[in-house]
């Protein structure tokens, strides 16, 4: 909960902003320009207005934080202290934008990258001093944006992404957003770990925290997000099942409890004894998923494995390796959970499988030559000449 209460600081009549620390709410009041921190009184204060009071409720609101205003009540409050600044207005709308997000239901991450673009594209606006938005405006915008921070085509297609729900929000007239074109997906084939390299990796996490968490992402095929936020209660033990909840697309679905994984597990509950999540910091919350990516990157130091990998990676190989073990592209299809049958397809493109029964023409020109001729000893590639 936040507190708001009379301060009297540097003589004039202020609001004080109380909380028990919290990291969200500290840097949603940052982000407010009207917003000032004291150090004298240890406290974020604002100036007694309505428009700031407002502001301030609206903003935590989105973070499902009450506020009390109860000590303020019989405050002497002014409509407004000064003339609404471009920041102030922008704040004001980028608040508006965030519940819009909130109430389409996307995830945190999505709404945070979509305002922090939509924040570009406001504040663009306050300084090109335009005064209605056009087609050209948006274009010219995402022109700037693209070539001066030299966006990836990922971000690009956020991009698009957050100016489309930007012209929805704001009912902007005359703006077809069907015009506001996304680059097309660059298709990159994953990096995927072979699974000697799998074991390589297991062997050398010489923690028994670190080696359970490694184990889990690559024999269930989690993302990080989805091991992060599991509990203990949806590991099923008699029926070797693990029921992902509310994962990517709000999708539940079970997942296979490797039976290879149980003494390890077992061995890891007896020691750590985590109380709620899978896996938990010293303070019994949430692990986080810059500690996992830390010692994913010890461990593969230690097993001398020079590719790019991230706990991503791990779930590629897992998909992979199924694929190679003659597992359904429909049944891998489900077990990750994707929502299109195009999704999977890619790893029919790094499976090896169907790759090995393919000769490569040399090889099948080699052989011929060698079949051709017997006594011919410089059919090596080896030697300094193929005697052709």
């Amino acid at each position: 909960m936040v507190t708001l209460s009379p301060l009297l600081h540097k003589n004039n009549q202020q609001i004080a902003i109380g909380f028990a620390f919290d990291t969200a709410v500290k840097d949603a009041l940052k982000s407010l320009p009207f917003v000032a921190w004291s150090q004298s009184h240890r406290t974020f204060y604002m100036q007694p207005s309505l428009v700031h009071i407002k502001t301030v409720i609206d903003t935590l609101r989105d973070l499902t934080i009450v506020v009390d205003y109860s000590q303020i009540a019989y405050l002497p409050l002014r409509e407004t202290n000064t003339p609404a600044t471009g920041a102030t207005k922008v704040q004001a709308k980028l608040a508006v934008y965030k519940r819009y997000l909130i109430g389409k239901r996307y995830s945190t991450s999505t709404i945070t990258t979509y305002t922090n673009f939509a924040k570009l594209f406001l504040e663009y606006l306050v300084t090109v001093k335009c005064k209605k938005v056009t087609q050209q405006t948006l274009r010219s915008f995402v022109a700037q944006m693209v070539v001066s921070k030299h966006y990836s085509i990922s971000s690009h297609r956020q991009l698009i992404s957050a100016l489309k729900h930007v012209c929805s929000c704001f009912e902007l007239e005359g703006i077809d957003e069907e015009a506001l074109e996304r680059p097309k997906k660059t298709q990159y084939l994953p990096t995927v770990l072979s699974k000697e390299e799998v074991l390589d990796l297991l062997r050398n996490t010489k923690n028994l925290k670190h080696r359970a968490v490694l184990a889990l992402l690559y024999s269930a095929g989690l993302r990080i997000g989805e091991l992060l936020n599991l509990k203990l209660h949806a590991i099923d033990l008699d029926r070797r099942q693990i029921r992902i909840e509310n994962a990517k697309n709000r999708k539940d679905r079970y997942v296979v409890l490797a039976e290879s994984f149980l003494p390890l597990l077992a061995n890891y509950l007896q020691t750590y004894r985590p109380q709620n999540y899978f896996v938990e910091s010293p303070t019994q919350t949430k692990y986080s998923a810059s500690s996992i990516r830390q010692f994913l990157a010890r461990s593969c130091k230690a097993a001398q494995i020079h590719k790019k990998v991230t706990p991503h990676t791990l779930r590629h190989s897992y998909a992979t390796h199924l694929l190679e073990n003659g597992t359904d592209i429909r049944y891998i299809q489900a077990l990750l959970g994707h929502s299109k049958p195009e999704t999977t397809m890619i790893y029919t493109h790094i499976g090896k499988k169907d790759l090995l029964h393919i000769e490569s023409p040399l090889d099948a020109l080699i052989k011929e030559l060698a079949v051709r001729d017997k006594n011919n000893n410089n059919m090596l590639l080896s030697g300094n000449s193929l005697g052709i």
